[in-house]
């Protein structure tokens, strides 16, 4: 059975989608030039740091000159909790969003009217990259909250005149439901729980494919081409992969374009891409893969320069979108980060509620298994010398729920005792990945 048929109408959503290469270096520049000199004049952080390498933002006279840039990073972010890094008085900001970072304290980003209505634009330009069409109902199933997908989602799908069903995630039951009785054209998801769906939808005895989803906008953790295909196959619907991260604004960093499905076009009008070689920092050839970082130039409360995602990828040539470049499949990352059903998930904040827990000793290890759509985080706990087997139950239910109230996801957790956790020579080994890919 074949997809079905997209909209062919040759529109775009905005101009910027056809500019020539020229035009878009041009408008790069301009914007990068303003960005520093916002971020100079507003962010005590970044003046410290470009003062120290001594730059001062006259100093940006090409794009190549944002190797004179510093880096940004969560911990920067983080160090700078919770407003530190806003280049506009908190009062200006009508919105801020937060996201899990390496402890405690979140990642925290400032919108003000003009970044959400510019974030609504570019996940509206996304949407329409991704098929979906005026007048086509939405169903939101992202989460609502301090978490930038769901309300990222929902403006930008009304930006395009969309009509939205602001669901949320979870509610499996509902979210099934509401397709049955509102028959929603289009769904913003994360894959792997939009998998768990189909497998309630087939239980209930009906088919997949006779839904009215027409179009998958899919995002918030990796996904595979193999993923890809059985979303399509089973559900004769398109399936498309949308990138974003708080940081530099939410989804709608890039979109992947209904009509090639070949990777991610970068939204370069807005966001400056650099792929740098992680070891080294310096810039790898086209083609290649290395650490993605990129420079948010439109973001008014908030600057970013040169942050370092850690995600690794290519920098490909433009298709759909020719000006544009596309982010081949990020096939991992150059630190710690677990995204766990779309969760942020670092060891350092197992570590950080583990270490506060008396009985417990710092030897611990994350296990991810995916035993059926959805991943699975275990946390193997050695218990301290002496501890009460019999407590071992009531630890690893205290524990479970420090990850679920401070992090965000859920875990199970299993006490061991002295020498149940591997040891390892050097690093430790925090991570074992048994999922398989």
């Amino acid at each position: 059975m074949a997809l079905p048929e997209i909209d062919p109408r040759p529109d775009l959503h905005d101009e910027a989608e056809n500019w020539s290469v020229d035009q878009l270096r041009a408008v790069q520049l301009e914007r990068l030039q303003d960005t520093v000199r916002r971020a100079y004049e507003g962010v005590p952080h970044y003046r410290r740091q470009l003062e120290e390498r001594g730059v001062h933002p006259d100093d940006i006279r090409s794009l190549d000159d944002i190797r004179l840039l510093p880096f940004t990073t969560k911990a920067d972010l983080r160090d700078n909790y919770p407003f530190g890094m806003f280049a506009v008085p908190r009062e200006q900001c009508v919105r801020v969003h937060a996201s899990s970072g390496t402890t405690g304290r979140p990642t925290v980003v400032g919108y003000t009217q003009k970044d959400i209505d510019t974030w609504a634009g570019l996940v509206a330009r996304s949407l329409r990259a991704a098929g979906v069409r005026p007048g086509n109902m939405v169903q939101v199933s992202y989460g609502y909250g301090l978490f930038t997908g769901g309300l990222g989602a929902h403006y930008g799908a009304e930006r395009l005149g969309c009509t939205v069903v602001p669901m949320s995630g979870g509610q499996t039951e509902k979210q099934i439901q509401l397709i049955q009785d509102f028959q929603p054209d289009a769904i913003m998801v994360t894959p792997s729980y939009f998998l768990s769906m189909v497998d309630h939808v087939k239980e209930k005895g009906l088919d997949p494919a006779e839904t009215s989803l027409r179009i998958g906008v899919f995002g918030a953790e990796p996904w595979t081409e193999a993923m890809r295909a059985e979303i399509e196959q089973t559900c004769q619907m398109h399936a498309t992969d949308i990138f974003g991260l708080s940081e530099m604004m939410g989804p709608g960093v890039a979109q992947e374009c209904v009509e090639t499905k070949d990777g991610l076009t970068l939204w370069e009008d807005h966001f400056y891409p650099e792929i740098l070689d992680p070891l080294t920092d310096e810039p790898v050839a086209d083609g290649e893969e290395g650490e993605l970082v990129l420079t948010a130039m439109t973001r008014e409360a908030m600057p970013v320069l040169r942050y370092r995602t850690r995600d690794l990828t290519r920098l490909l040539p433009g298709t759909a979108r020719p000006s544009m470049r596309r982010l081949a499949k990020i096939t991992g990352r150059s630190d710690d980060l677990m995204i766990v059903r779309g969760v942020n998930v670092f060891p350092t904040q197992i570590e950080e509620i583990v270490l506060a827990v008396p009985g417990l000793t710092p030897h611990f290890q994350c296990v991810l298994t995916r035993p059926g759509r959805l991943d699975q985080l275990t946390v193997n706990v050695e218990a301290a010398p002496g501890t009460d087997p019999s407590t071992f139950d009531g630890l690893a239910r205290h524990v479970s729920h420090e990850i679920k109230s401070r992090i965000g996801t859920s875990a199970q957790v299993v006490i061991l005792a002295e020498g149940g956790v591997e040891r390892s020579v050097g690093k430790a080994r925090r991570i074992v990945d048994k999922r398989d890919h």
